[in-house]
């Protein structure tokens, strides 16, 4: 589905029914809009790892501007800042008075300045493997240059530098890169990965860009709306240290290491993540 807004169109795909009856009670769920990272990724990096969590709440899947199957347009607007203006456009367009919001990777951090301005339109926060600082490429660039081989070297220099020349070139980056992203793609498996579109113009806007000087660290004790953070402790380019540093500066907010997970948590440990997310819903929806 397609949502008009800001001058562009925005896919989103709703997952899950959003009532339930549950003891001949009629029970709203909670509804979450679920962010993916990148910059330039899409809402196809969860399929189908979150559909457990629609037996607690309803999910709306959003490809942010110029992403999956959102309108492409120009790079320019590939902005931190109008995501999260399209993220508020898109709840008014669907007649939402409140949101949860879980946002994975650069999510998290679309996730955070929304938070920081419309507060009042959110009900709370699921974070997962994220940052919210420049400073995580400094760490990711450190590690690299401890850990990586020659070709992961090569083409983390590409995203440093905000320089992939097409799509196929970022894709391209994520299979040298992939054993780094999860631990389970350093062991063997007969399953057939899914080619997801990617934005390589949207990577280079942020990393050549925006999330060189990207840092609300020292706005996040104004959050005060329920916030879930989950880190991967081999995570390698949103360490465990960025998640435990948000954490320590929202009021409201719990914290857990996945202790076999690196960046994508939800494909190391899927049914642990998913337990986490769904107990604090639980506890937090009213």
């Amino acid at each position: 589905m397609y949502a008009a807004v800001n001058q562009t169109k925005l896919f989103f795909d709703v997952n899950g029914d959003g009532v339930t009856i549950r003891n001949g009670d009629i029970i709203q769920k909670p509804v979450v809009f679920v962010l993916h990272g990148g910059p330039g990724g899409s809402h196809l990096n969860f399929k189908p790892h979150l559909d457990a969590l629609t037996e607690q709440a309803q999910l709306v899947y959003i490809d942010m501007r110029g992403c999956g199957y959102s309108a492409e347009g120009d790079p320019e607007t590939y902005t931190l800042k109008q995501n999260v203006a399209d993220i508020e456009a898109l709840r008014e367009y669907l007649g939402l008075e409140k949101v949860w919001i879980l946002g994975h990777s650069y999510g998290g951090m679309v996730a955070l300045q929304y938070a920081l301005q419309y507060q009042e339109k959110l009900s709370g926060l699921v974070l997962c493997t994220t940052s919210s600082s420049y400073r995580f490429i400094e760490k990711a660039k450190k590690f690299v240059e401890e850990n990586g081989n020659k070709e992961q070297k090569k083409y983390a220099n590409k995203l440093w530098s905000g320089d992939f020349q097409s799509e196929e070139e970022l894709q391209e980056y994520y299979h040298v890169m992939d054993s780094l992203y999860a631990i389970t793609s350093a062991k063997p498996s007969s399953k057939k990965k899914a080619k997801v579109k990617r934005s390589y113009q949207a990577l280079n806007q942020g990393f050549g860009g925006f999330l060189r000087s990207f840092d609300i660290t020292d706005q996040l004790k104004n959050i005060k709306v329920p916030t879930l953070i989950l880190a991967g402790r081999y995570d390698w380019i949103t360490p465990v240290s960025e998640n435990e540093a948000i954490h320590q500066q929202i009021p409201n907010s719990s914290f857990h290491v996945l202790e076999k997970s690196s960046h994508s948590l939800f494909v190391d440990q899927n049914e642990e993540s998913l337990s986490l997310i769904a107990q604090f819903l639980r506890k937090e929806h009213i």
